[in-house]
């Protein structure tokens, strides 16, 4: 594909310079003391070809990045599962309220246990609004990102996306670094479907998340859903901050010359950025949750051993 293009671009050139050569004889042979004639168009006709052949493909990755980007998710598809979920948590509400009530009885005169009775049953009511309208909840925080990320992105210039002919340098740095730039462009496609499908997919976790976090011994665990899903909610908004900001370094004199690498180094770090995120997010609260399991484990082997 690059060999082709490369030879179209020499074909296209000497097809210029053989008009050039052939318009500037005839202005010769009928007035000898003119001097020749240059028609821009010609040249401004190569150009335009060369840019809407290359800029072709980066059109069409960069469509589908905007619209993963931009577009609100929709997570309709799974709105039948997240009705069967909170049916299923809701069938825990009696019996926990029927646990805080057995607390409360058997509180007696302790202070201690009546208040820790009490806090149980605001979390319980807490959960009870806070699961039968997760649905609203998600929905809502997913269009508020959609609609944050889309400002920021209207502020961006479009053609930093794109090659353009602006300076020597920067054109040939673009031919060089084209490949690298695509393999970017692709790679933060991949991520921003699987971030897709994980937010379709979480309306139907977000509830359970919330019921784990209220839930005192579970709540390792619905903190562990939460984060995750809060995360990847709003990553789009910080990749379109990560652009702008290098969409507004070409206004600075010394990044004028390298506007490819500009747009390279910020998927880069929108690629890396978000592995390293997540992998942080998953691994403090896979912690929090696998460090009383072991010690569960550490006194059942003590035991055992004896």
């Amino acid at each position: 594909m690059r060999r082709l293009l490369v030879l179209l671009a020499i074909a296209l050139l000497f097809s210029f310079l053989f008009v050039a050569v052939a318009h500037a004889e005839e202005s010769q042979n009928e007035d000898p003391e003119e001097p020749p004639e240059f028609n821009p168009t010609i040249l401004g006709i190569i150009v335009g070809f060369i840019l809407s052949i290359t800029n072709a493909p980066l059109q069409l990755l960069l469509g589908w990045i905007h619209d993963l980007m931009v577009e609100p998710v929709n997570p309709s598809l799974f709105s039948g599962i997240w009705s069967i979920i909170t049916y299923i948590l809701s069938l825990f509400y009696g019996l926990i309220l029927l646990f805080i009530g057995f607390k409360f009885l058997f509180s007696g005169y302790s202070p201690e246990q009546r208040d820790n009775a009490k806090r149980n049953l605001t979390n319980i009511i807490i959960m009870i609004v806070l699961i039968q309208s997760s649905y609203i909840l998600y929905c809502a925080g997913l269009e508020l990102s959609g609609a944050l990320t889309g400002i920021i992105f209207k502020m961006i210039d479009p053609d930093f996306f794109l090659f353009t002919i602006d300076n020597i340098p920067n054109i040939f740095l673009q031919f060089i670094l084209e490949i690298p730039y695509i393999i970017h462009l692709v790679l933060t496609l991949v991520l921003l479907a699987l971030r897709y499908i994980v937010v379709i997919c979480g309306v139907a976790l977000f509830p359970i998340g919330i019921f784990c976090y209220l839930i005192e011994p579970l709540r390792a665990y619905g903190k562990l859903i939460l984060n995750v899903l809060l995360v990847i909610a709003i990553l789009p908004f910080f990749y379109s901050i990560v652009f702008l900001a290098s969409s507004m370094l070409l206004n600075i004199t010394l990044f004028q010359n390298m506007k490819i690498i500009l747009m390279i180094a910020s998927f880069t770090i929108i690629n890396f950025g978000t592995l390293i995120v997540l992998a942080f997010v998953i691994i403090k609260a896979a912690l929090k949750v696998i460090t009383p399991i072991m010690k569960v484990a550490g006194v059942v082997a003590k035991v055992a051993a004896i």
